[in-house]
């Protein structure tokens, strides 16, 4: 005999739960929310205690960084850089993930591991032979320079979710469009491109979120020149106000926060691709 928990309790449950969620989920946002308040504060209120409410808003700080070149030229930096390298790692990877996918038939497993191994290797053993190198063919402080660097980072996981998405395509379907006439190139650019857009754009959006966020590399190979917000947003901690600071926080978070806002619905869908037959 199976006794079920009256409506009382599993309403109680859920209560707890969703409380709990919204717990979590207000503690880890919570440094965003200060950083978004003091960036609307005075000097004199940023000072002060970080959640000092209420406080009369002012745009004086957005106004300062965006009069100020090096914050707009870090921030275009940004957008080359990150959009740049997302654009070069789909030419290179979305090619070898259909390779993979449907023309590799041994060897697969290990060329995957090998690729992801790279990512996962400290950067730190790499700084000292790649600023030489980058030093030696005059890439150094160059936006060129990160879009290769943030191209050889990203590139095993944009050509692994890319992978990932083409191989639950059923390979009937390219036989069938062989078999009809259709080249390589057709089938690539009408029948596989089309099937896993969804994880196209979920790999699209991690790879532009990871150069976005990217300060390792960016503060080592750059100075001036090419310089992206990541890596200026360091520069202003020892010698800026905190709403200065936060001001260019805010401006250096927001692009990626509203992204992943609008674009939810479809990372998920992307990242879920194929997880149902």
């Amino acid at each position: 005999m199976v006794v079920s928990e009256p409506p009382a309790m599993r309403s109680n449950g859920k209560f707890a739960v969703t409380g709990l969620a919204w717990f979590v989920a207000l503690t880890m946002a919570s440094p965003i929310l200060v950083m978004a308040l003091t960036a609307f504060k005075n000097v004199i209120d940023a000072n002060q205690f970080p959640l000092m409410l209420p406080f009369v808003p002012t745009l004086d700080n957005i106004a300062s960084v965006f009069a100020d070149a090096s914050v707009t030229r870090a921030l275009l930096n940004s957008v080359v850089e990150s959009f740049g390298a997302t654009f070069l790692c789909f030419l290179l990877a979305v090619p070898a993930a259909y390779a993979l996918a449907f023309h590799m038939t041994k060897g697969r497993s290990p060329v995957l591991l090998g690729m992801l191994m790279t990512r996962f290797m400290p950067g730190i053993g790499m700084v000292i032979p790649m600023y030489l190198i980058f030093k030696a063919i005059g890439l150094i402080d160059t936006q060129f320079g990160l879009v290769l660097i943030y191209t050889s980072l990203n590139l095993p996981i944009v050509t692994f979710m890319a992978y990932s998405s083409m191989r639950d395509i059923p390979r009937e379907i390219l036989d069938s469009a062989s078999i009809d006439g259709a080249t390589v190139g057709q089938q690539f650019f009408i029948m596989v491109i089309p099937l896993c857009r969804p994880g196209l754009y979920s790999a699209a959006l991690v790879s532009i979120v990871l150069c976005w966020n990217e300060a390792f590399w960016s503060i080592q190979m750059t100075s001036s020149k090419g310089v992206p917000l990541s890596a200026y947003v360091a520069t202003l901690s020892g010698d800026s106000s905190m709403a200065k600071l936060s001001a260019v926080s805010l401006i250096a978070t927001a692009p990626m926060l509203l992204i992943g806002w609008l674009a939810q619905r479809q990372f998920a869908r992307g990242l879920t691709f194929g997880a149902v037959k």
